[in-house]
């Protein structure tokens, strides 16, 4: 038998991962008025964020599906550990 290999980024149930130009990045910073270190955390060794390439420092954008507001949009912040 021949599995597959999943393509983590094309799962119905993983939501769409985005990773910020250094101008969009500050843009949100600016909007929300807040710091890096205030954003929610994402390690930088996701399955869900392993191809965009990101690295500690960067914003990740992630649009949800959602039955109420259409999309909803959340930011987390790569770090290392």
């Amino acid at each position: 038998m021949v599995r597959k290999k999943l393509k983590i980024d094309k799962h119905s149930l993983i939501p769409k991962h985005m990773r910020l130009s250094e101008k969009e990045k500050e843009a949100v910073l600016k909007k929300y008025n807040i710091t890096l270190n205030e954003l929610p955390k994402i390690l930088k060794n996701d399955p869900a964020i392993q191809k965009l390439g990101a690295k500690s420092g960067d914003v990740i954008k992630i649009v949800r599906k959602s039955p109420t507001a259409g999309e909803a949009v959340f930011y987390r912040g790569v770090i290392n550990v």
